[in-house]
């Protein structure tokens, strides 16, 4: 919200818990290289763009008729891609991860509850709890391995003292891309006996080999949930297309709180194209993976302290004036993002021409140079 728009609202009924707040919003500006939004750079494979639109013209003749309200086929379809023993009744989607998300704050925050998570973490874990009226508390971060990380007995000592409502943890973890041991979910969830237990897990089909996945924990925890989303691997960021997966009550405690038939016929046959062709559209995967390793070996040479990431992009420290060189890279025609944290920014990892243009961008800036 602009402070033109904060201003038309003050005669209006806005929540007061409402009022002075900002609205989400990733600069979308028309540059030549856009490495902000953690989006693929990479297109859909002519080959799978033909057939989800085979799948959506087929829907269209039948557009008279609501969408399957369990979207039951698309369920399925997406406990077969994650593997893990999982059935359909365990899986939920929604028009992105933050819908799903937004139903998990609606089904078990609101009025007079708390949801916890540790900063700095996804930007949107608050503005959807607040969202829900839930009151939020910001954890801290920061463990012997680094100054991002966490601690399993640290996490669990803050979850007992907030005794919280809903818990947010992040694998990998966005800004900082640092990915969770699995000890640090066990002690959350063992540290209290009545909160949800989400783990964002949005990126990770980029951590590095060995990483873990919360998925392999949900049996036997039925208030652990793990969320996933099509927007970032499988370069489907404008299908909005996330999901979850965990025990088959806290998917029916959703439907609950989600609209009548809120994924379309048309969002349910992309989906479900998609994952038909997984392997085509997470083949762009590695090569990614491949620039962000790039960006991280070649960023201390320009006397910059990049953080391992187990994600699709790489937050870098050691910055003067993070503002001043995000305007820099943006006059070089190179988009990055600020997340507020001071001497830090995220780039994500673009293609290898796009890796060059933002490497020579701040070599410029900071007067060093880059391995061609």
């Amino acid at each position: 919200m602009t402070t033109q728009d904060a201003a038309a609202t003050d005669d209006l009924p806005l929540r007061d818990d409402l009022r002075g707040r900002t609205a989400y919003g990733a600069p979308q500006l028309d540059v030549p290289v856009r490495l902000n939004t953690n989006e693929s750079s990479y297109d859909v494979p002519e080959a799978v763009a033909l057939e989800i639109v085979q799948a959506v013209a087929h829907e269209v003749r039948h557009l008279n008729r609501y969408p399957d309200r369990e979207f039951t086929a698309l369920r399925a379809d997406l406990a077969a891609y994650l593997g893990h023993d999982l059935n359909a009744d365990q899986l939920w989607a929604g028009n992105g991860s933050n819908e799903v998300l937004q139903h998990l704050l609606q089904a078990f925050g609101g009025p007079g509850r708390r949801a916890l998570g540790f900063t700095p973490g996804y930007s949107m874990h608050p503005i959807i709890a607040t969202g829900a009226g839930t009151g939020w508390v910001d954890g801290r971060r920061g463990a012997p391995t680094g100054v991002f990380d966490l601690d399993a007995c640290d996490v669990a000592r803050q979850v007992h003292d907030v005794d919280p409502d809903v818990v947010f943890l992040c694998s990998p973890n966005n800004p900082t891309g640092t990915a969770l041991s699995l000890d640090v979910v066990e002690a959350a969830y063992e540290a209290t006996p009545r909160a949800v237990v989400v783990v964002d897990e949005a990126y990770a089909e980029f951590a590095r080999p060995g990483t873990p996945s919360a998925l392999s924990l949900l049996p036997g925890r039925r208030r652990l949930v793990v969320t996933r989303t099509m927007s970032k691997a499988f370069a489907l960021a404008g299908a909005r297309l996330g999901y979850l997966a965990a025990d088959p009550a806290v998917t029916d405690c959703l439907r609950l709180v989600r609209l009548p038939y809120h994924l379309s016929s048309l969002t349910q046959a992309a989906a479900r194209a998609a994952l038909r062709h997984a392997d085509a559209l997470l083949g762009s995967v590695d090569a990614i993976k491949a620039q962000r390793d790039r960006i991280v070996a070649e960023l201390p040479a320009l006397g910059l302290a990049p953080v391992p990431s187990d994600a699709n992009f790489v937050l870098f420290g050691g910055l003067d004036d993070q503002v001043a060189t995000w305007e820099g890279l943006l006059g070089l025609g190179v988009l990055v993002r600020d997340v507020g944290i001071d001497h830090h920014l995220r780039v994500t990892a673009g293609t290898p021409d796009e890796t060059t243009a933002f490497l020579r961008a701040l070599a410029r800036l900071t007067g060093g140079m880059v391995q061609q």
